[in-house]
């Protein structure tokens, strides 16, 4: 594998990620509006006397938005992560990477066509 080959999709339950299967950065900025809202809103409406109701529904969204965008920021970062995944070789190594060691031995593996079942030659 070359530096500049694409790198493969991480996978998710057998099959690779697709970015355009999850939420994207729109989804993201509106729950971090969201939260910012009920973070402020959550200690005002303690001091503000708007009912224990109101206050305990609010501590609870804060909770779950929390929740939602921690997951939402994990998965975009997953995406960023796999996009930059390549193989990069140490800039001042003198020796090769156990990465290129690998597909080394793959590539010669798959020069010499061994393994196969009932090969003939």
């Amino acid at each position: 594998m070359s530096i500049n080959e694409t790198p493969e999709m991480p996978e998710y339950k057998g099959a690779p990620l697709s970015p355009d299967r999850g939420p994207g950065l729109g989804c993201f900025w509106i729950q971090v509006v969201a939260l910012v809202v009920f973070i402020i809103l959550a200690p005002l409406s303690a001091v503000l006397n708007w009912g224990a109701a109101i206050a305990t529904a609010l501590l609870i969204g804060v909770v779950v938005l929390l929740l939602l965008v921690g997951q939402t920021a994990i998965f975009l970062l997953r995406l960023v992560a796999a996009d930059r995944r390549g193989r990069r070789a140490p800039l001042a190594s003198g020796s090769k990477t156990v990465g290129e060691l690998e597909d080394e031995a793959k590539r010669a593996k798959s020069d010499t066509g061994d393994g196969g079942v009932g090969e003939s030659r």
